[in-house]
């Protein structure tokens, strides 16, 4: 049974920092790609960041490039997104995503498991 256990979401005020964490189990992690997506009320969903499965390569939304690092603990099976100088416009649902071996890596549908979801709110 595979399990995505998201923490770090909550309330910030503009300007903050928060950290998302995601802990997978019930699957072998260094074998998936990993990857944040986040969907705010009334709209779409949004690929925010992602990351191979060694973690040797990393992609970032325009939107949030220089403010969110992605980084993941294999050793751990966690995944994490350090978000800095977080804006209003930040705030979402964030989701936490596995991608086995990168295949349709970073798609906001396509995934081999997700989907907890933790809230963000900036204000």
């Amino acid at each position: 049974h595979v399990q995505l256990v998201e923490s770090g979401g909550g309330s910030v005020q503009a300007g903050g920092p928060l950290r998302l964490s995601c802990t997978a189990s019930g699957l072998t992690f260094g074998d998936y790609a990993m990857g944040r997506f986040r969907q705010a009320p009334g709209k779409g969903r949004e690929a925010v960041s992602c990351i191979s499965w060694s973690g040797g390569s990393t992609s970032y939304a325009d939107s949030v490039k220089g403010r969110f690092t992605i980084s993941r603990d294999n050793a751990k099976n966690t995944l994490h997104l350090q978000m800095n100088s977080l804006k209003p416009e930040d705030t979402a649902m964030y989701y936490c995503a596995a991608y086995w071996r990168g295949r349709s890596y970073c798609s906001t549908a396509r995934y081999d498991y997700c989907c907890q979801g933790t809230q963000v709110t900036v204000s």
